[in-house]
């Protein structure tokens, strides 16, 4: 059997650098991702080191790009025709308003349009998986935000900690409608809250400390990526390897849809078919 493949967006340091290690201690081939090509060399060295097992492979991408991310899927598909599992781990914290390359809110484009970015794209390689998976790294944090149509980037007025709200709301919106979408294929998308960690993220953006350690954030993650026990189950949001209350609105079929196809028109691709156009 052919160990299973996954990319762990965010894994040069902290939660994703876990998630890596523990992927790969249970026999997973792993691709790392960052933006800093020394702390994710080390990174592999050390998954390396740690694991025994297969190496890891290496990729650089600035989330922050979307013309990147379309290229860092491209050079994926091409080397790796068959990819089993996607974790979107790749976050960040923005105390003020910043605007990346394509113009859009960086806590937004970087937290929400380039994971789901890159998950569509990522469709054909683990469309060839007998059970392709796909998970977005969510938190606690999104059931305190709000979603205001007329302002998902904060123009009017911006705030680090609801930007950040935002931004994991729309992972929670964007797995429950992508699942949705998806239904009757191979391929199963959930979302989580992996724990309260003394991350850069944590400690830049809430100035706090963590009670939960880096195996314990790492757990889910890797639970949803490889446990045989879920490997029907999509559509979820999780926190301790168990399905977990999220967000009101992301139980609203209007509200994800609408906030899917918008999220689909931001980054260029086309929406998936609607289930509810057959009905």
């Amino acid at each position: 059997m052919i160990p299973p493949l996954v990319l762990v967006t965010g894994s040069s340091d902290g939660i994703g650098k876990e998630t890596a290690r523990a992927l790969a201690e249970r026999g997973a081939r792993v691709i790392l991702h960052g933006r800093n090509a020394d702390r994710l060399g080390a990174a592999a060295r050390e998954i390396d080191r740690r694991s025994g097992n297969w190496p890891a492979a290496q990729e650089l991408c600035d989330l922050g790009s979307l013309d990147e991310v379309r290229s860092f899927a491209a050079r994926l598909v091409d080397h790796h025709p068959r990819i089993d599992a996607v974790i979107n781990n790749a976050g960040v914290f923005m105390a003020e308003r910043r605007l990346t390359v394509d113009g859009r809110e960086s806590t937004f484009a970087i937290n929400h349009l380039a994971g789901f970015l890159l998950a569509h794209l990522l469709l054909p390689a683990l469309m060839q998986s007998p059970q392709g998976r796909i998970v977005f790294v969510s938190s606690g944090a999104h059931l305190s935000a709000r979603l205001d149509w007329n302002d998902l980037e904060g123009a009017r007025e911006y705030d680090g900690m609801e930007a950040y709200a935002l931004s994991k709301l729309a992972n929670v919106l964007a797995a429950v409608e992508l699942a949705r979408r998806l239904r009757g294929t191979t391929i199963t998308v959930n979302s989580l809250h992996p724990g309260v960690v003394s991350t850069r993220l944590l400690r830049a953006g809430f100035g706090g400390h963590g009670t939960d350690s880096l195996q314990e954030a790492a757990a889910t993650s890797v639970h949803l990526a490889l446990a045989p026990e879920v490997s029907t189950t999509t559509g979820g949001y999780w926190a301790r390897k168990a399905p977990s209350r999220m967000h009101p609105l992301a139980n609203e079929r209007a509200i994800t849809a609408r906030f899917y196809e918008l999220s689909c028109r931001l980054v260029g691709i086309q929406p998936l078919p609607d289930p509810r156009a057959a009905v």
